[in-house]
């Protein structure tokens, strides 16, 4: 035998187990997206498995108990989470950058709710979803009430932002509401038929919390309590400290995900009835809401991180697939808030200062899936009306659905409200909107994942465009000296670049933008 020569394999070796794919390692890191998943698979098996029996409606409360308790929970960590981390965050960062900061993250919001907006029409126009024929199917009819006017939603966007009562907002929403004027006495004798009934607006309070008024309060309030050096840190320590609970949290909650997740999709399947009809009918609908949300996500999207970041964008894609999956079984962005921080903390290692930044924001006021959506479903009630739209009427629909998704709520089927403020935008008939509830579970769920995208692609762009501010910030807080202004730490203080509020550092400035630079290249 030559000195080159290998000896004789022996049993142990030749018994090792071998796996050069790296399959178990993968399972094994991505355990809880597997059985996610497989929850997803297992709720369409079940809904459509148990459909033929026609089970009753207790039947189906069983069956959608489980998911609605899923719901409950995310949906109680909402509020903290939001409060918490815009407060520390933005006393995180100094007035200035808060600002500059601010500006990029609108921006990027609204040039991508315009693009979408944008991509419904030049869709709906090409693939021409309405038929007038399926005017004829539609037996449910929408009464039209009151007026719906684009005006509203937008000052009721301003009184949300700034509300009266900051205890109110954490529960209630102003919005403006048409009522009949209220009399005194009633004179049926001068009662004439041939005279409209003119409408009177008024302020109307109505359940769910005011996001966008805490936003505000708490963007304020934060960048104003990072100005106070130390009187300020033991508050921010406090909300730092709220943070890492709720994200503990998250953590343990995520574990009922599969089973959430598969109770909420079977219930919303055996719900639905005559479901062959309905998808037949509105096929071409969901197919041109379908394209324009993958052609944006698959293609849009990696382009504009590509563009910034000169990196892989679908391993940034890849790495949102847990978020991606809690937002569309449960149509709310804001319900897979929590998800989405542990997703981009975690993994994907974007700063947390931009994350608590502008993830909270973009919940709020960034609904690019809903503004496609609005687009696509204007333009389907016009063409099932037989209605000609020059370029004037096309532009109202682009700049409606721009600003009307701006005023949209995170929760599931808010888009439905704001499509019948689209259509009286461009003199539609509103009645036919009753035609899409039939598929808005389903389609709901597909623009969910285009909101909850864009706010991670969001807090990516803008981390990015704000490299020298952000480095600039670890240098100035790693000079030799107690910090000011007591910065929140992380679990994960050295690769994010934040120092523990009150240390000592001896640290050259040369030497943090070094380890930015450093974990720059580290990152995916």
């Amino acid at each position: 035998m030559g000195p080159g020569d290998r000896g004789p394999k022996t049993t142990e070796d030749r018994s090792a187990p071998v796996d050069p794919t790296g399959v178990k390692k993968w399972f094994i890191d991505n355990k809880l997206l597997v059985i996610t998943l497989a929850g997803v698979l297992a709720g369409i098996a079940v809904g459509f498995g148990l459909r033929p029996y026609h089970l009753g409606p207790d039947a189906l409360i069983v069956i959608s108990y489980p998911g609605e308790l899923f719901m409950r929970l995310l949906k109680l960590m909402i509020l903290p989470l939001i409060i918490a981390s815009l407060i520390a965050g933005s006393a995180s960062l100094n007035a200035k950058m808060s600002g500059k900061i601010a500006v990029r993250t609108l921006l990027y919001f609204i040039l991508t709710s315009m693009f979408n907006a944008f991509l419904g029409i030049i869709l709906a126009v090409i693939i021409h979803p309405g038929k007038p024929e399926l005017r004829e199917d539609s037996t449910a009819i929408v009464e039209n009430k009151r007026d719906h006017k684009i005006l509203d939603s937008l000052l009721d966007i301003g009184r949300n932002i700034f509300p009266d009562n900051i205890v109110q907002a954490a529960f209630q929403q102003a919005h403006t509401v048409y009522t009949e004027p209220k009399t005194l006495f009633s004179n049926a004798s001068a009662s004439n038929d041939s005279v409209p009934l003119v409408l009177v607006r008024e302020i109307h309070y109505r359940s769910g919390t005011n996001t966008l008024g805490l936003v505000f309060f708490c963007l304020v309030f934060g960048s104003l309590l990072g100005t106070l050096g130390q009187k300020g840190k033991v508050v921010i320590d406090f909300f730092q400290a709220i943070f890492e609970v709720i994200m503990k949290m998250v953590t343990g909650v995520m574990w009922f995900t599969p089973f959430g997740v598969s109770s909420v999709i079977a219930g919303k399947i055996l719900g639905v009835s005559n479901v062959g009809q309905v998808m037949s009918q509105l096929a071409w609908f969901i197919a041109t809401v379908t394209v324009g949300v993958f052609l944006y996500q698959l293609i849009v999207m990696q382009l504009i991180y590509f563009f910034f970041l000169r990196r892989n964008p679908y391993k940034f894609y890849w790495g949102l697939s847990q978020a991606m999956l809690t937002a569309s079984a449960t149509a709310s962005t804001a319900a897979a808030l929590p998800v989405t921080f542990r997703a981009m903390e975690g993994p994907l290692r974007i700063d947390p200062r931009i994350t608590r930044f502008v993830l909270p924001i973009g919940c709020n006021i960034n609904m690019d899936g809903t503004a496609l959506f609005l687009a696509v479903a204007s333009l389907f009630i016009c063409q099932m009306n037989s209605m000609h739209l020059g370029f004037a009427q096309l532009a109202t629909i682009f700049l409606t659905c721009t600003a009307a998704s701006v005023s949209s709520a995170s929760v599931p089927s808010a888009a439905m409200v704001l499509l019948l403020v689209v259509l009286a935008a461009v003199d539609a008939p509103t009645h036919d909107v009753s035609l899409l509830f039939a598929v808005d579970w389903l389609v709901d769920r597909i623009r969910t994942t285009n909101n909850m995208l864009g706010d991670c692609y969001a807090a990516a762009v803008v981390e990015r465009m704000s490299k020298n501010e952000l480095m600039a910030s670890d240098a100035a807080s790693m000079e030799p000296s107690t910090l000011p202004n007591g910065l929140p730490t992380s679990n994960t203080e050295v690769e994010i670049g934040i120092v523990t509020p009150g240390k000592k550092s001896i640290v050259s400035n040369d030497a943090i933008i070094d380890m930015h630079l450093h974990n720059e290249t580290n990152r995916i």
